[in-house]
Parts: C-alpha cells; sequence; structure tokens
C-alpha cells in the first residue's frame, strides 16, 4: 500500500468569530444560489450539499451527478454552489452557529478546529457503521485518530521545466537529483539569460514556503510535523533543505526580488521564457499554453537528496468532503460521500475538474487531456499526496512566520540553518498549544 499522509487541521477562532459576523452581509445560501435537484425523494430525505466545486466544474456537471445519484437511491440532493470564499464564510458561520448543511465541500485548513467544535461528524464512526472499506481512499484528514474529511480529488504541483533553457545550457537531462539540479543550475546562469528557479517569499503571500521551499523536503520522504506538532528544531532533512536553498540563492541561481515576489510573479517569469526551473499547480496548464503557445517545456518529479532510493511526496491541494454534526441523516449522507468516492464517480470528477482521483482505484479517461497532464498523473502515482499546511492550525500564519526566519537566514543575519529552524520551531509553539 501506498504511504499514506495523515494531516491534521485547524482554522482559527478568530477567522471563524470573523465569518459568523460576514453572515447578516453575506447570508445564507438563498433559493437563488442553490441548484435543486427536481422531485421529491422517494424516501422524503432530502440533503443539502454546500460547496463551491459547481461554480468551478463546467455548467450543470455537478447537478448532473447528484440527480443520478437520486435516481438510484431515492434521496434528493439539494446543491448551494457558491464561490470558495462565499462558501468558506457560510460553511464557517453555520459550524458556529449548528446550522451547516448536511454534507460539506471542505478546505483542509478548517478540520481541525470544527471537528473540535464537534461541528462536523466522525467519519470514521460512519464507515465502520457503513461496513465501508476505506482502503480505497487515497487520503483521509484526521484528528486524534479519528477521519473527518476525505479529499474527493486532488490538484497537484509538479516541477515545470523550460527544455529550450536547458538545451541552451547544455543540460542534457532533466535532473533527477540535488547534486545534478545544482550543476544544471550553474550552466543555466553561466550560459544563458534566464534564472534557474524561484521561491516567492513575499510576506504577503507567503504560500512559496508550501510550493516552492517544502515540496524538496517532501520529496525526499521529509515531514516538517511529527505527531502533529512542529518538527522543525533538530530536524536534520529540513536544515539539508535551508542550506540548499541557501547555495543556490548564494550562487545566484534563485530570481532576484523573491522577498517582494508572489506565486504569480513566478509563473509570469516561467510564461515568458525567463525562468528554467518552477514548482506551480497543474491548474494552470491549460491557462500557459493559451498564454505561451510557442514555449517549449515540460514536467519533471522533484529532484530528490542525493542517495535517497524511497517513495516521494507531491505537494497538492484537494477538494475535500465532510457531514455535518448536525445532520438528521447521517446514512443517507454517508451514501451520497460513498456515491461520489465510488471508482466510477470519482474518476469523472477527476476527469472534469481535470484533478487527480481521490479513489486509489478509480480510473479516469484522460484521453482527450494534454499529454504533459498525463505524464504528472503517472508521477503522481508512483509517489504519494503531501502537503503538512493544508491542516496546520493558522497554516497562513506558520507559512509568514517561517518565510521572514527564512529570509533571515538568507540575507545572513541567522548564523545557521540550525538557528533558524529552532526560532520558526519558537514562533509555531503557540499555535499548536
Amino acid at each position: 500500500m501506498k504511504k499514506r499522509t495523515i494531516m491534521k487541521k485547524m482554522l482559527s477562532v478568530g477567522l471563524v468569530g470573523a465569518m459568523v459576523l460576514s453572515l447578516a452581509a453575506c447570508g445564507s445560501s438563498s433559493s437563488g444560489d442553490s441548484e435543486e435537484a427536481s422531485g421529491d425523494s422517494g424516501d422524503g430525505v432530502t440533503l443539502e450539499f454546500q460547496q463551491w466545486w459547481g461554480v468551478e466544474l463546467p455548467d450543470g456537471a455537478l447537478q448532473e451527478i447528484c440527480d443520478d445519484f437520486t435516481e438510484e437511491t431515492g434521496i434528493n440532493i439539494e446543491l448551494l454552489s457558491n464561490p470558495y470564499a462565499d462558501t468558506k464564510t457560510q460553511i464557517a458561520a453555520g459550524a458556529a452557529a449548528g446550522t451547516m448543511a448536511d454534507v460539506v465541500g471542505l478546505d483542509g485548513s478548517w478540520v481541525y478546529d470544527f471537528a473540535k467544535q464537534e461541528s462536523i461528524a466522525n467519519l470514521t464512526d460512519l464507515m465502520t457503521d457503513a461496513g465501508y472499506d476505506d482502503s480505497q481512499l487515497s487520503d483521509q484528514i484526521q484528528v486524534d485518530g479519528s477521519t473527518y474529511m476525505i479529499p474527493v480529488v486532488n490538484f497537484a504541483y509538479p516541477l515545470y521545466v523550460n527544455m529550450d533553457i536547458l538545451e541552451e545550457a547544455g543540460v542534457s537531462e532533466v535532473p533527477t537529483t540535488w547534486s545534478e539540479f545544482l550543476d544544471a543550475c550553474d550552466k543555466i546562469v553561466s550560459n544563458t539569460d534566464a534564472t534557474a528557479f524561484a521561491i516567492p517569499l513575499s510576506s504577503e503571500a507567503p504560500n512559496g514556503i508550501q510550493n516552492q521551499f517544502m515540496t524538496w523536503l517532501w520529496a525526499s520522504g521529509g515531514a516538517m510535523l511529527e505527531d502533529g506538532k512542529p518538527n522543525l528544531e533538530g530536524n536534520e532533512n529540513l536544515e539539508k533543505v535551508v542550506d540548499f536553498v541557501k547555495e543556490m540563492k548564494d550562487n545566484g541561481y534563485l530570481s532576484d526580488g523573491a522577498e517582494a515576489m508572489k506565486e504569480q510573479d513566478m509563473v509570469n517569469e516561467f510564461e515568458n521564457g525567463r525562468l528554467a526551473f518552477m514548482v506551480d499547480a497543474i491548474a494552470h496548464l491549460t491557462l500557459i499554453k493559451e498564454e505561451s503557445p510557442d514555449l517549449n517545456f515540460d514536467y519533471a518529479k522533484m529532484p530528490v537528496m542525493d542517495g535517497y532510493e524511497g517513495e516521494s511526496g507531491m505537494d497538492v491541494a484537494n477538494w475535500g468532503i465532510g457531514i455535518a454534526e448536525n445532520c438528521e441523516n447521517k446514512e443517507e449522507a454517508w451514501q451520497f460521500v460513498e456515491y461520489l468516492m465510488s471508482p466510477e464517480v470519482n474518476a469523472k470528477l477527476a476527469q472534469l475538474a481535470n484533478a487527480f482521483p481521490g479513489n486509489a482505484t478509480a480510473e479516469p479517461d484522460y484521453s482527450e487531456n494534454d499529454e504533459l497532464f498525463l505524464k504528472a498523473y503517472d508521477n503522481f502515482q508512483t509517489g504519494y499526496a503531501i502537503n503538512e499546511f493544508t491542516g496546520a492550525p493558522t497554516s497562513e500564519d506558520l507559512m509568514r512566520s517561517f518565510n521572514e526566519q527564512l529570509v533571515l537566514y538568507l540575507d545572513g543575519d541567522i548564523a545557521s540553518a540550525a538557528d533558524m529552524l529552532s526560532a520558526a520551531q519558537e514562533s509555531w509553539a503557540p499555535a499548536f498549544e
């Protein structure tokens, strides 16, 4: 069985409070916001399903899946589809007030707090009661050993490679190890006008720590948490990653102005042919091809530490699903979740979302997808999905404080990687108390 990553989740209480206060302005979903399945269910049960997926999928696609479920089971599904930001506000407000929709789309960063509030149901208990085989799930998001969210589809972050820059630089093979990567970077900056790699380190949007920094750790089987607690200080593998990035910075391999760079700035640099390597969401594949049709680029696995031979973790974001504790029809709600996670339906959802399935046995038909998408999917299947920030408490603040310490070290204001990680550990500790 592939390695599974169990991630604990938390949304700050302050954020939930702010969302509750904003409810009056946003309102809960009205009939104008929802897409009701036609007719009454055969057994009189109607489930509300609140999510942002229906907005991002092709028009009517999610409703069609729900209608098929209704036809099969007689259980009616009322879709409450709104953009992500509105959905986040409404679900958080419902969690605080005990009025959450029966089934909810979840971001992993909300789960810990919702579980501690007892506003979302223990899915481990529901799976056990239903006799469900959970080995088919690619991941489960747990709190205190019990599952509260199941990732339905995954959006991966592979390594993008500008093949023309590598050819100009005299790099004949895409690097697979750190030493090969550093050698390629040296040739790139010595023989071309391009930059080798980029890590966006803007404190305004610190997700570069998640997607372009920690991805090096995860690719070599490392972790920043242990038993749900920070594992920064004394983490030998993480120290190696910090010094690896420091070496790139000192040798001029990283994009200039990293401290002000945001992820979109990095993407723009790559699209314009000025960046050899970047780590970015597969979701940007179509947009990059549309905006830069002549760009000759490829996907590759993240290079790993020299000598590492284990499985590689691939950075992901996902659409998760959970059931409200206030749901009066949990058995029927679980039936709906099980339906969405069934191999055939999950494969269809993955196809529609241009994502990877949450059911490990699903076989999506990607025959119409770009060949690079297929390559990324093949790479994804050889490793395991991971993003420890997805469920960490106040994850953006954790990224920001880590970002601050990393910048100080890269600029020479902290003496060693060990000291930098010790300071980061101290800044993280209050969030995990």
